[in-house]
C-alpha cells in the first residue's frame, strides 16, 4: 500500500485533505483441497451483486452457501485486508442481513461481533441476503485507520455513474469447523450496460450486462478489485505483459489517453529494471478520481494487489502533477508483485481475515518496494542520482521524527496496536532505507555485481506465490543467499534497536554529507508557514497581509491581500488548493508564468517569470572518485 501525504502546508488551511475491460473465455475447472471436500458437499460460494436496483445508496448481495453438515455457521467479513495493515471492519458495511432455507423460510440469525452473523439450522440454509453501504461518500478525512477506511481498500455506489467494487467490501466468507476461506467463488455481478467493468478477472458471460468471475478462494476474489464506470480505458503492452488502464474522472477533466504516456513510460522502465522476474500477463490500474467539492473519496494513493492496483486521487490536480504522482504510487504498487506477492511469509499466504497476524517483514514488504520505487527511476533515467540522493534524504529526515529505537520487526509483528500502529509510516521512511543499506552491503561485497534486486530474485525462485516461508527462517535464508555481513545488518538495525549509521553506507559508495541547495515553495516559508490563506466563506485563495513575501512573490508584484484567482489561465481556489501546490512543486527559475490576481476589487493580469527562493539543507553528494564504477553499479547496474 501507498499513501499519499499530504504536507503540512496544506493542513495548515485545507481541512478534509487528509484488462481491455473484462476478457471472455471458457470456463476452468478449479480445483478444492481434500480437507475442504470433507466438511462441504457442495464446495462452492455462489454470489450475486446487483449494480442495477440502488435503494438509499446501497446494492443487495446474494450468497448461495455450499452445503453444510453442521447446526450452526458464522458468515464473517473482514476484520483487515492483507496490504492494509489497521483494522477496519468492513461488517460495518452491511445491513439487514437474513438468511433463509430453501423453502424461503427465515432462519434465525445473531450478530456476534462487529463482522460476523451466527446463523442457526445451518443444515438447512439456502441463501443469505444483505444490503452494503459504501464508503466514499461518508469519508470524514479524519485518516484512515481512524474512521475512514483507506479509499482505495474502500468502496464506491454510484447508481448508474460508478462503482469500486473491492469484494472484501460486498462479500464475505463462511466459518464451520474452519475458515472456509479455501473453497471456489463463483461471482455474478448485474450491471447497467452503459458501465463497463475493468479487472484483472476473467469474464466469463458474454452478456453486456451480466459479468461471471471464477476464483479458486476467497483471498483470490478479494485480490481482483472491479471499476465500473462508462468506458474509458487504454490497453498497451510491455513486454508481453498487458496493461489495462481505466480511468473514472466525474466531470471528465482527465482521460485515460491523457495520462497514458506517463504511465507507458514509467511502466516500461520498471519491467526493464526487473527483468524476467516479473511474469504476469495482465496487470490493471484502476484509477478513480475524487471530486473533492461533494462527499467524495479523501484517502489518496493506492493498494497493490498481484495482477492489478487501485488508485484514488483528487480530480483537481493538473494533468502533469497527476502524471508525476501516478509515476511514484504505481510504481511501487508495481513493485509489491515481487513482495510481499512472490514472497511472502505464512501470515499473508493463509491470512486470518477474523483475527489477523502480522508478519515481522514489514521491512521487505513495503521498505524494499520502496526502495525499488526511487532505485529504478535512478537506474532507468528518470531521475539524476542527485535527485535519488535528495529523496533518500528526505526520508532520512522523515525517518528521525519516528521512533528510530522501535524494533523493526516487533513495530512490523504488531503494527495493528499501539504504540507500534502510530510507527507505521517507518515503512516508507526507515523501511526504504533498510532496502537501501542491504543494498549497498551486497554491492560492496561482491564488487557492484549484484545487490537487493538479486537477493530478491533469489527468495523469489526459493519461494514464490505458492509457498510461503516461515517468518523466523527468514533472516537465516537471506544470509545463505547474500553475505554474513546483511545477517549482521539484520540482526543489529532491523530486528535490533540500534538505529543506522546512514553516513557509513553511503560512504561505502562515495557519497558524503553535504549542504545542498533545495528550491523552497513560492507559497511556503521555512516549510511550515504559508504565504497564503483561503478565505473559506468565497474559497478564494488570499496572500497573507503584513507578511514579508518571498523573492517568487516580489518579483512578480504580487501584496499581501491579492486574490490569487489564476496560474498560466487556469483557475485556482479552495476546490483545487491541492492542485496549484504539486504543480507549483516542479517549477523552475525564469520559467515563464502569468497570475491573473484581484487587487481592491480589480482584476489584473501580471506577466513574468519564476524566481525561487533556495533553502539550504543537509543532503548527500557523491565526492569520492575512488568509488565512481562501484557507485554506478549501485545505481546504474
Amino acid at each position: 500500500m501507498n499513501k499519499l501525504i499530504v504536507t503540512a502546508f496544506l493542513a495548515l488551511f485545507v481541512s478534509g485533505y487528509t484488462a481491455t475491460a473484462q476478457m471472455k473465455s471458457s470456463v476452468k475447472k478449479v480445483p478444492v483441497k481434500e480437507e475442504v471436500k470433507k466438511d462441504v458437499n457442495l464446495n462452492l460460494v455462489n454470489v450475486i451483486i446487483d449494480l442495477n436496483k440502488v435503494n438509499d445508496d446501497k446494492v443487495s448481495v446474494t450468497i448461495t452457501p455450499p452445503k453444510f453438515t453442521s447446526n450452526e455457521i458464522i458468515y464473517h467479513f473482514p476484520k483487515t485486508v492483507p496490504g492494509t495493515y489497521s483494522s477496519d471492519n468492513y461488517g460495518k458495511l452491511i445491513d439487514e442481513l437474513k438468511a433463509f432455507d430453501k423453502n424461503g423460510k427465515e432462519l434465525a440469525t445473531s450478530k456476534t461481533d462487529a463482522n460476523s452473523w451466527k446463523i442457526s439450522n445451518a443444515k438447512s440454509l439456502a441463501k443469505v441476503t444483505y444490503y452494503v453501504n459504501d464508503t466514499f461518500d461518508s469519508e470524514s478525512g479524519q485518516g484512515f485507520g481512524k474512521e475512514d477506511i483507506f479509499s482505495p481498500a474502500g468502496t464506491n455506489i454510484l447508481e448508474g455513474t460508478n462503482f469500486v467494487v473491492n469484494n472484501h467490501g460486498f462479500v464475505g466468507y463462511f466459518e464451520d469447523k474452519t475458515q472456509l476461506t479455501e473453497i471456489p467463488y463463483n461471482l455474478t455481478i448485474l450491471h447497467p450496460a452503459a458501465l463497463q467493468g475493468a479487472t484483472s478477472l476473467i469474464d466469463i458471460d458474454k452478456s453486456d450486462t451480466v459479468d461471471t468471475f471464477m476464483a479458486s478462494r476467497y483471498f483470490d476474489l478479494t485480490d481482483n478489485p472491479i471499476m465500473y464506470a462508462k468506458a474509458d480505458i487504454e490497453t498497451f503492452y510491455v513486454d508481453g505483459m498487458e496493461i489495462v488502464f481505466s480511468v473514472y474522472s466525474p466531470n471528465g477533466v482527465h482521460t485515460a489517453k491523457d495520462l497514458l504516456p506517463e504511465l507507458q513510460k514509467t511502466m516500461r522502465a520498471q519491467k526493464a529494471f526487473l527483468g524476467s522476474i516479473n511474469a504476469n500477463k495482465r496487470y490493471t490500474v484502476l484509477l478513480y478520481l475524487s471530486d473533492m467539492a461533494k462527499n467524495d473519496a479523501k484517502g489518496f494513493g493506492a493498494l497493490e494487489h498481484h495482477t492489478s492496483t487501485t488508485v484514488v486521487f483528487p480530480e483537481a490536480m493538473d494533468v502533469e502533477a497527476l502524471g508525476e504522482q501516478l509515476k511514484d504510487v504505481v510504481s511501487h504498487e508495481f513493485f509489491h508483485t515481487l513482495t510481499p506477492l512472490s514472497v511472502h511469509s505464512k501470515e499473508i499466504q493463509y491470512f486470518d481475515y477474523t483475527n489477523p497476524k502480522m508478519s515481522k517483514h514489514l521491512w521487505m514488504y513495503e521498505g524494499v518496494t520502496e526502495y525499488f520505487a526511487n532505485l529504478f527511476q535512478v537506474n532507468q533515467g528518470l531521475i539524476t542520482a542527485d535527485e535519488f540522493y535528495e529523496r533518500m534524504a528526505g526520508k532520512i529526515n522523515n525517518a528521525s521524527t519516528l521512533n528510530d529505537t522501535m524494533s523493526f520487526t516487533e513495530m512490523s509483528a504488531n503494527v495493528l496496536v499501539e504504540p507500534y500502529k502510530d510507527q507505521y509510516l517507518n515503512v516508507y521512511e526507515k523501511g526504504a532505507l533498510i532496502g537501501m543499506c542491504i543494498d549497498i552491503i551486497i554491492r560492496e561485497k561482491s564488487d557492484g555485481q549484484k545487490g537487493v534486486l538479486n537477493m530478491m530474485k533469489d527468495l523469489s525462485n526459493l519461494y514464490g506465490i505458492d509457498k510461503p516461508f516461515d517468518d523466523e527462517e527468514l533472516f537465516a535464508k537471506i544470509i545463505k543467499l547474500t553475505y554474513p555481513e546483511v545477517g549482521e545488518f539484520l540482526t543489529t538495525h532491523v530486528a535490533g534497536k540500534t538505529p543506522i549509521p546512514y553516513e557509513v553506507y553511503f560512504a561505502k559508495m562515495g557519497v558524503s554529507k553535504s549542504k545542498v541547495q533545495v528550491p523552497a515553495n513560492p507559497f511556503l516559508k521555512d516549510k511550515s508557514v504559508p504565504f497564503i490563506t483561503v478565505n473559506p466563506a468565497t474559497k478564494e485563495i488570499i496572500v497573507l497581509p503584513e507578511t514579508k513575501l518571498n523573492s517568487f512573490m516580489t518579483t512578480l508584484g504580487l501584496k499581501g491581500g491579492d486574490i490569487l484567482l489564476s496560474f498560466n489561465d487556469k483557475a485556482y481556489n479552495l476546490d483545487n488548493i491541492y492542485d496549484l501546490i504539486m504543480i507549483s512543486q516542479s517549477w523552475e527559475n525564469d520559467d515563464v508564468i502569468n497570475i491573473k490576481i484581484k487587487r481592491d476589487g480589480v482584476e489584473q493580469t501580471i506577466n513574468g517569470k519564476v524566481k525561487l527562493d533556495f533553502d539550504e539543507e543537509d543532503g548527500y553528494k557523491f565526492t569520492d572518485e575512488s568509488k565512481k564504477v562501484l557507485n554506478n553499479y549501485w545505481l546504474k547496474g
